[in-house]
């Protein structure tokens, strides 16, 4: 028996910007375009920075002049060479963006694929406990968050960190006094800042669960429309979402007025002492002890390092809300399925004519009702080439031997064998290629037909699709849709009949061709018309294989060499339709209350 961690994801508190580490193994593949966004990103800062050090020498050498001519010729160049600065700055800044933006697109391409092909592996269990909604809400607002990050707000952040710490230093440097004042006003500004980091960390994550939240909500209300219209819900499913985005928008209110006040504060406290040093500035000028071109430069310096700040204020409240959800993509990425491949999976051995399948004293809970025994002492060999079907209440036991033969879950104690191998010792995919199964609930793609067909093996030609349909009495009814094979069928099947859609579900395990055939109530249902060219489709796909039938109504497994009955998880008989009637037990009397009501059914 597999074991491992919950497949759960597991909420921390809040977020913070050391989240954004999760996407080191995303960013790791692209190190030269990475390595060129820095270049270009501290290329552009450089030219932003060199602009107010050309307007010095612009204003002290090219306005000072005597010479009105050589004034003339002197502001020229000086024109030109911050011109020539702009015109790097532009294409620097335009490179940057380029590289920048292919990066974030990418690197989120990259890491929804990796979620999505993560969450497909999951076991049922998974599923249990995680709604579909919100695992759609993460692949989807999640994911166009840190894109927004990767692919523009942690550049613009490096680019004014950059900057900033330029401005920065050079205003050390031109005035070490002034600016030391500055620097410890400035010390008291980050204090404050801390606090409202925090505030907005959990905010930021509270909000994006309400919004998944939401998401799930709309998932599970749109794929059951049809009930839900029919019962006239509509306005009450209206109302739960509408209270559910208020709650969203109640969150995201509390997050943005925190986050107001954090950039209030910031730009002006950060304003209110550096205007302190430009004063310091303008008595140095009136002084005589800096130059006119020197406080041009300090004032550029000043707007420069103000920009940064602002705008650093901004993003870091981007780079939280990103951070929160890398967390949240990277708890999906690190719930590990408790069913999974072996470390040296074993060969299965080749078959003729169907596999055969061994239970032998299983034991089975389901995770979520871990006191209540699913299967208890359940053993059952099935030769191969032979036809079993499994009987019983509700709540027997039926549904649960398929889902174990799949290994959609792994036993307590026991084993399940194919063909003489535990299932625990094989590779997934080496056992369900296996395994065919028609589900009560036949799933049909947004596809045509031939596609639907053709997902039971993709690499099946036209003809051996066609071939399958025919066989499943499902080509009659696919030629005379209005484009025939190539007919689009709708979201799950919408414009097909509950009959067709279940000979498109067997026409797909045909074409299969698996020695292990899974029939979960295939015919369940059914009207008498459909149920009797579905069993006609079904008998021709249990030819030549081993085929485990669930059915409550009987009349479909009467042909069966072997029926199991079962009840609360156990074997209570087994035998042949005849044999099990003559014993009288629980068998007979589902028989007689089924087979005494067929005439008044009909």
């Amino acid at each position: 028996m597999s074991t491992g961690p919950s497949s759960t994801p597991q909420r921390p508190a809040a977020a913070t910007p050391r989240s954004l580490s999760g996407l080191l193994p995303f960013i790791r593949p692209y190190r030269v375009q990475v390595g060129l966004a820095i270049v270009f990103l501290v290329l552009a800062a450089a030219s932003t920075l060199a602009f107010p050090v050309a307007l010095k020498v612009l204003i002290d050498q090219g306005l000072v002049a005597a010479d009105p001519g050589a004034r003339v010729m002197q502001l020229r160049e000086h024109f030109l060479a911050l011109f020539a600065v702009a015109a790097a700055l532009g294409v620097f800044s335009a490179a940057r963006f380029y590289v920048v933006s292919w990066l974030g697109e990418r690197i989120t391409a990259d890491l929804r694929n990796a979620v999505y092909a993560h969450v497909l592996r999951q076991s049922p269990e998974f599923f249990e406990s995680t709604k579909t909604g919100e695992v759609l809400s993460r692949l989807t607002t999640d994911t166009t968050l840190v894109q927004t990050v990767v692919g523009s707000s942690l550049s613009m952040g490096l680019r004014n960190v950059v900057m900033g710490s330029g401005a920065l230093i050079a205003l050390i440097v031109t005035n070490p006094w002034v600016m030391t004042q500055v620097l410890g006003i400035l010390v008291l500004v980050v204090l404050p800042s801390l606090y409202f980091g925090r505030r907005v960390r959990k905010l930021s994550r509270a909000s994006q669960d309400r919004v998944a939240d939401s998401s799930a909500i709309a998932a599970e209300v749109l794929s059951e429309i049809p009930v839900v219209q029919s019962y006239v819900q509509e306005g009450r499913e209206a109302v739960r979402f509408d209270r559910s985005t208020e709650d969203a928008f109640d969150t995201a209110i509390k997050r943005t007025r925190v986050r107001a006040v954090l950039v209030a504060f910031m730009i002006t406290a950060t304003f209110g002492a550096l205007l302190w040093g430009l004063y310091q500035g303008t008595q140095a000028v009136l002084a005589g002890s800096i130059s006119a071109g020197h406080l041009g430069q300090t004032v550029v310096f000043v707007i420069i390092f103000v920009g940064a700040v602002a705008v650093l204020s901004e993003i870091y409240g981007d780079l939280l809300r990103a951070a929160g959800a890398t967390e949240r993509l990277m708890e999906l990425l690190a719930a590990q399925s408790p069913v999974g491949d072996p470390a040296v999976p074993r060969a299965l051995p080749p078959v003729h004519g169907g596999s055969a399948v061994a239970f032998e004293q299983v034991e089975f809970h389901y995770p979520s009702r871990p006191k209540q025994a699913a299967l208890h002492g359940f053993t059952l060999a099935i030769r191969p080439g032979e036809t079993v079907a499994l009987v019983g209440p509700s709540g027997a036991g039926k549904s649960t031997v398929l889902q174990l033969l799949l290994r959609f879950y792994d036993v307590k104690s026991g084993a399940v064998l194919l063909d003489g191998v535990p299932l625990t010792a094989l590779r997934l995919a080496d056992l369900r290629q296996r395994i065919g199964i028609v589900p009560q609930d036949s799933t049909v793609f947004s596809t045509s037909a031939l596609e639907n067909i053709r997902y039971g093996r993709p690499e099946a030609s036209d003809d051996e699709v066609k071939a399958a349909a025919k066989a499943a009495y499902a080509h009659d009814f696919i030629i005379a849709l209005p484009e025939g094979y190539d007919t689009y069928l709708g979201e799950r099947g919408v414009r097909l009949s509950g009959g067709q859609r279940q000979r498109i579900s067997i026409a797909r395990a045909m074409l299969k061709n698996p020695p292990l055939l899974l029939l979960d109530e295939a015919t369940s249902a059914l009207d008498a018309e459909s149920e009797r060219v579905v069993q006609q489709a079904l008998e021709a796909a249990m030819k030549d294989r081993t085929t485990i039938v669930i059915a409550h109504r009987l009349a479909t497994v009467l042909r069966a060499d072997r029926i199991v009955v079962l009840d609360e998880g156990r074997i209570v008989d087994i035998g042949t339709h005849d044999e099990l009637v003559l014993r009288g037990g629980l068998y007979a009397r589902l028989a007689a209350m089924q087979f005494e009501m067929q005439p008044a059914a009909a």
